[in-house]
């Protein structure tokens, strides 16, 4: 096992049919910079396979193991299996409830959901149409608490798309907190800690916060982190573990 092994994480890409070549330079330098590539979800701009296939040409360049997570993005045309088999084909590791280990690490993921936080959690409580949205949060904090579960390494990593606090979506207009993430998906990080968690979504907000038990959460939306970056350095979270 690695002394210290180095995360580098990136969400939102974003790729449309008109992105070749965009992608790729973003994402070369890590193979110097870390030992494992996460992607944290819209990796595609409207779900569409042509999008998929665009990507994993430009993510040909990744040497490091790619685990990653889907997001809202991916889903959007309804081919969500075919963006998954494609993205996996080209050497990602997506994990929808799932857990696995590699460098000594265990990574669980999940793609979450979104609700609120705090008191403006949304309930299951009026319309079924009410009741069926919170029932998807809860679904998907169950499956990141069971790809926690799974875990039986003394360092953990969780990624998602969605947030799973309040934090890291200051900067975002605060009407819009509630699509943005999800409180339910912190409760599992609260019975199975981990020593980071990853997510992006938020694509305005703020780079770095908390769960209520300590726990540092990255948000690693790439127009984010272009943002936060010096000019000519590589728009990606690397962390050591």
């Amino acid at each position: 096992m690695a002394d210290r092994v180095r995360v580098a994480a990136v969400g939102d890409l974003h790729c449309r049919k008109s992105s070749a070549g965009t992608i790729a330079p973003v994402l070369a330098p890590v193979n110097d910079m870390a030992d494992v590539l996460l992607l944290c979800g819209d990796l595609v701009d409207h779900g569409l396979e042509e999008e998929a296939r665009v990507l994993a040409k430009e993510l040909a360049v990744v040497r490091v193991p790619m685990i990653g997570v889907l997001g809202n993005h991916d889903y959007q045309s309804s081919c969500d299996e075919v963006v998954a088999r494609v993205l996996s084909d080209s050497g990602v590791q997506l994990l929808d409830g799932d857990a696995v280990e590699l460098h000594g690490i265990g990574f669980a993921g999940a793609k979450g959901f979104l609700g609120g936080y705090g008191r403006a959690t949304l309930g299951p409580w009026g319309e079924p149409a009410v009741k069926h949205f919170v029932q998807e949060a809860i679904d998907e904090a169950l499956k990141l608490e069971a790809a926690l579960m799974r875990l039986r390494s003394k360092r953990r990593v969780a990624l998602m798309h969605y947030s799973p606090v309040r934090d890291t979506c200051v900067g975002e207009p605060q009407e819009i907190f509630s699509y943005l993430g999800c409180g339910r998906l912190e409760e599992p990080l609260h019975s199975y800690p981990v020593d980071v968690v990853f997510h992006g979504h938020a694509h305005h907000g703020t780079p770095e916060g908390r769960t209520a038990n300590g726990i540092p959460v990255y948000n690693v939306a790439l127009p984010l982190l272009r943002a936060i970056t010096a000019q000519g350095a590589v728009p990606l979270r690397v962390v050591q573990i």
